[in-house]
């Protein structure tokens, strides 16, 4: 199993992690209701998915 050589530095791996970003998700709007929701989610608010109701709301 490969082990670092050296103890990395502060400063390297600060700037390595300065790569990390947070992403907002991604949101589309339901066909039926017209609010925004996750893709490939059941709409929460009306409860369908694919133009079929799947959820009890």
């Amino acid at each position: 199993m490969a082990v670092p050589k050296r103890k990395m530095s502060r400063s390297n791996t600060r700037s390595r992690r300065a790569q990390w970003k947070a992403v907002p998700p991604s949101l589309v709007t339901c066909k039926r209701c017209k609010e925004r929701k996750l893709p490939h989610v059941a709409c929460p608010t009306c409860g369908t998915y694919d133009d079929r109701a799947v959820l009890d709301v």
